[in-house]
């Protein structure tokens, strides 16, 4: 449906300058735009009509980082460190993936994302060895009703190489300047002799932005965020994903060029990358998105990454204090904020002030959390606490891109999940046969480390004992 659409009498997350929320109101949606928010709308005869009432109506999310090619396998490096990861994609099993793999992935991972109310995606596409595979991933993109900007890379040869093919600058001038979006992405591995700087100057010749996992422990950080700065590529639009492990001086870097941090706090706690940034990003009073990384380990939805966002801050604000003796008795981080970055926070990011906050005349990318069948839709007090801490992919009723309903009730629409799971099954299937059965297992289930328990002076005797008597 793309005509006229009125969601009726929901709690409206503005996401505005004032962060305004409007109990019992209604959102109009004509040609694709907001057309009016407020009581009881009058609407154009025709319009589609969604009861809103006993549920929340946000911006939809945006994910600035997730590596949507990875989504075929699923939750097959649940168990997985950074170390096994950079080892089976980087060095071992990436250069098997064919460009229907990458079409599989990005397919699924496309419409996991809708499902779950993220209305604009960067797939960071690292898996791009061949221009094959970049058409491969911008053809499924584009297939998928939703916003998705390309971020092509290939882990398997260095970017300034990749860079400067001739294939490389045909996909450009073929594939970029409609509604994909398109960005470089690219690492720096802080080389003193900077072989990353001719894929930045190829960037800036472009006229696009260069996204690049800063801050991951023992592959990028400081030596890098220098090279970049000392060599003017730091830029307001440029990403910094992750930016865990850190010093001051970088922050500082980063801050006083206006860049933004791409926070996936799934990853960080689980992967290593470094403790979860945002309370260190916070001092410095750098920009904040949240993303996903990748369905091979974690969820695919900014739920999460709002749940553990907020819980890992607060830990983190808690322990330091708690090593000077002192207690925290007012929390910095609020539920609202991680709202905020899950959605004006990926917009600007993206350089979006078109989407990202439900205003009259921006892009009618609407998400409607409700669900009559959950004990936990209701009550619905405070509502920021309750898309961050209470809410669920399940709760998510409506999704519209651009005025476009896809999902509805509950249910996307127009997607053929047989099809795509026919994809999915036909990779896993490649991936499997190219591997072997005892390396797919061997990489699913790497060894666990020996684990000895300490000694422990005390014991049930010795305790029983002591009860007994009085001790």
């Amino acid at each position: 449906m793309t005509g006229s659409i009125v969601l009726r009498g929901g709690a409206v997350l503005t996401l505005d300058d004032a962060h305004r929320v409007l109990p019992g109101e209604d959102v109009l949606v004509t040609g694709g735009e907001i057309a009016a928010i407020g009581p009881a709308l009058e609407v154009p005869a025709g319009t589609t009509e969604i009861d809103a009432a006993g549920g929340i109506v946000m911006p939809g999310m945006i994910d600035t980082h997730r590596h949507l090619w990875q989504t075929a396998m699923r939750g097959y490096g649940a168990d997985w460190t950074l170390t096994q990861y950079f080892v089976w994609y980087y060095l071992e099993w990436g250069k098997v993936f064919r460009p229907e793999d990458i079409h599989a992935g990005n397919v699924l991972g496309a419409w996991e994302a809708l499902e779950a109310g993220v209305t604009t995606t960067v797939d960071w596409s690292h898996g791009l060895q061949t221009t094959q595979h970049a058409d491969a991933a911008a053809d499924a993109l584009e297939s998928v009703p939703g916003r998705f900007v390309l971020a092509y890379g290939n882990i398997q040869d260095a970017p300034a190489t990749w860079t400067a093919t001739p294939d490389f600058r045909d996909f450009v001038s073929r594939r970029t300047g409609g509604d994909l979006g398109f960005q470089l992405a690219f690492d720096v591995t802080g080389d003193p002799a900077f072989p990353e700087k001719p894929a930045f100057e190829v960037a800036r010749e472009l006229g696009v932005p260069v996204t690049t996992h800063a801050g991951v422990w023992g592959a990028t950080g400081d030596d890098g965020i220098r090279l970049m700065h000392d060599h003017g590529f730091m830029t307001p639009e440029t990403i910094y994903v992750h930016s865990a492990s850190l010093s001051a001086d970088s922050y500082h870097r980063i801050a006083a060029t206006g860049g933004s941090a791409s926070v996936s706090t799934e990853s960080e706690q689980s992967a290593g990358q470094g403790y979860p940034s945002t309370w260190a990003l916070r001092q410095y009073g750098i920009p904040v998105s949240l993303s996903m990384d990748t369905s091979v380990w974690w969820s695919g939805d900014l739920f999460s990454a709002m749940r553990t966002t907020l819980g890992a801050d607060r830990s983190r604000e808690h322990l330091e204090a708690h090593a000077k003796g002192e207690t925290v008795t007012h929390a910095a981080l609020r539920a609202e904020q991680v709202v905020e970055w899950a959605t004006r926070g990926g917009a600007a990011a993206l350089g979006r002030s078109d989407i990202g906050s439900l205003e009259v005349g921006k892009k009618a990318d609407v998400v409607l959390l409700k669900n009559e069948h959950s004990p936990v839709s209701f009550p619905l007090l405070n509502p920021y606490g309750h898309v961050a801490f209470q809410a669920q992919r399940g709760d998510v009723h409506t999704v519209l891109v651009g005025g476009r309903i896809v999902k509805r009730d509950g249910r996307l629409v127009d997607v053929d999940l047989p099809a795509v799971r026919r994809q999915v099954e036909s990779t896993v299937d490649h991936l499997r046969g190219q591997l072997g059965e005892e390396a797919w297992a061997k990489g699913m289930n790497p060894d666990v480390p020996e684990a000895k328990i300490l000694d422990n002076p005390y014991t049930y005797t010795t305790y029983q004992s002591e009860s007994t008597h009085g001790g």
